[in-house]
């Protein structure tokens, strides 16, 4: 009789204990992830081009708190995401390239993501898009998985002409298509992420929409395409002598896509810079409109009070900027980035925060919000305290890294940059925020480049392997002029 107490007595402790882990569970938010692909501060709250039409993700930013001085730990994807999703720096885990897999990298082989740690912490993890660089990325971060489509169905549709007018565009065209909004991948992934929060979950959920647009090529529905005429579109402000005082490795980077349609020269001698500025501009609100469908599904549901909602982008994009094209640079147009953040009982709504600020802030700031361990790499800093007070001290500036030696540090004021060989660049953002005069030569702020120097990593781990030389990238030395 003793034996059948005790039995009885430790099935209603393990029942107990695991009601008890349920409700604690419940009582967890839910977390809504937006990941973005290459898209920069044309958004309309960023005043990054002062056509930007981005009326859902304004209205995001109203809701909570957003990141005006934002920037990524490198200005390119796989890199970028690598260094977001496992919470280390690109000179602290290897991946400095797109031409690599994050597993191979040594330091990252068994570094543990932002999706397989709120999974091992008890969240329902759903993913859908481009979240990882390649594919669904690690099969133990999802419990569900949705779709993710690749270009190759509108490569077929269009054919190798393109609808740019650049011969041979290839990856770099850009312009409309007669596809209705929802059968672009972007469409595809929204509907069934939408679906997907019209749900009920026994856990707290953690769900990432990953989408890819305004990733090249710069493809929208004719819709979105004719809200920017090409008559009234404006190029963003640029000046012809922009180049003049960048030293040997910065008039480098501006040259990584010479041999290639995407050249600043190739574009502007078929006269296409403005229809390449139109087709960004319709791709972001093609985004926004996404964005939109995912906050309506969302505010609909019964998770609307208990989400977290947060949206960022991998990297910035130039749009002709000191005559350069797409990303890999140190400069704002690469670095900056749209962050914004909802928490509820935790943000309030109208939250502007000027602090520079890093991607790689996310991990800890969802693990701390959502009551979770943090895990053990994570370098970053919990943005928690600005959530609360976007005007509360911070001295933590914003390091970016484009392959080995190369960064930049980006504080409220200034913007240095060191390359590899040792040139440097240094910008006021208080009197220059396109970053067209160079001070670094002018002695009397050598002190300041001093003291943002300190910043810089001391130490920087070798690459990992990298693949195969890939389809879209060119060979190119980014250690020397």
């Amino acid at each position: 009789m003793r034996e059948i107490r005790s039995v009885a007595s430790f099935i209603v402790l393990v029942l107990a204990t695991q009601a008890s882990i349920e409700c604690i569970a419940a009582e967890k938010p839910n977390v809504l992830f937006i990941a973005i692909d290459d898209l920069n501060d044309w958004v309309g709250c960023l005043d990054g081009h002062p056509q930007s039409k981005t009326p859902h993700m304004d209205d995001l930013a109203k809701r909570g708190v957003l990141f005006t001085n934002a920037h990524c730990q490198a200005p390119i994807c796989q890199p970028s995401r690598s260094s977001l999703l496992t919470g280390t720096y690109p000179w602290s885990n290897g991946v400095y390239d797109i031409e690599q897999e994050m597993r191979e990298a040594p330091l990252l082989k068994d570094a543990v993501t932002i999706p397989q740690h709120f999974r091992k912490n008890g969240y329902h993890t759903i993913g859908a898009g481009k979240i990882y660089h390649r594919g669904e990325g690690d099969v133990d971060a999802w419990d569900e998985w949705g779709i993710r489509h690749g270009w190759g169905w509108m490569g077929k549709l269009i054919g190798p002409e393109g609808v740019s007018g650049l011969p041979e565009p290839s990856i770099f065209d850009f312009g409309p298509i007669e596809v209705p909004p929802e059968e672009m991948n972007d469409g595809r992934v929204t509907t069934w992420a939408s679906e997907q929060l019209q749900k009920e979950y026994d856990k707290p959920f953690f769900l990432a929409v990953g989408l890819i647009t305004p990733h090249l090529p710069l493809f929208t529905p004719t819709e979105f395409y004719d809200q920017f005429p090409l008559t009234s579109t404006l190029l963003p402000e640029v000046r012809a002598n922009d180049l003049d005082d960048l030293p040997p490795m910065g008039l480098k980077f501006t040259r990584y896509f010479d041999s290639t349609p995407m050249s600043h020269h190739n574009i502007t001698r078929h006269g296409l810079w403005t229809k390449a500025v139109a087709s960004y501009l319709a791709c972001s609100t093609y985004t926004d409109y996404c964005v939109g469908q995912l906050l309506a599904a969302l505010d609909k549901s019964d998770h609307a009070n208990d989400t977290i909602v947060v949206l960022w982008s991998d990297h910035g994009f130039h749009i002709g900027e000191k005559m350069h094209w797409e990303k890999r640079s140190l400069w704002e147009e690469s670095t900056r980035v749209p962050l914004m953040i909802v928490a509820p009982d935790v943000t309030k709504p109208g939250g502007r925060c000027s602090r520079p600020v890093e991607l790689i802030d996310l991990f800890p700031t969802l693990t701390e919000l959502c009551d979770i361990p943090a895990a053990a790499a994570q370098q970053g800093d919990s943005l928690l305290p600005l959530l609360k007070d976007p005007s509360h001290e911070w001295n933590h500036p914003a390091i970016t890294t484009q392959m080995i030696g190369n960064h930049s540090v980006r504080t409220e004021h200034w913007r240095y940059i060191r390359y590899a060989n040792g040139d440097e660049e240094l910008y006021d953002h208080h009197k220059d925020p396109h970053e067209f005069e160079n001070l670094a030569e002018q002695s009397e702020y050598a002190a300041i480049m001093q003291e943002l120097a300190a910043h810089l990593p001391v130490k920087e781990v070798p690459s990992g392997p990298r693949l195969p030389k890939q389809k879209y990238t060119q060979e190119f030395d980014w250690s020397r002029p």
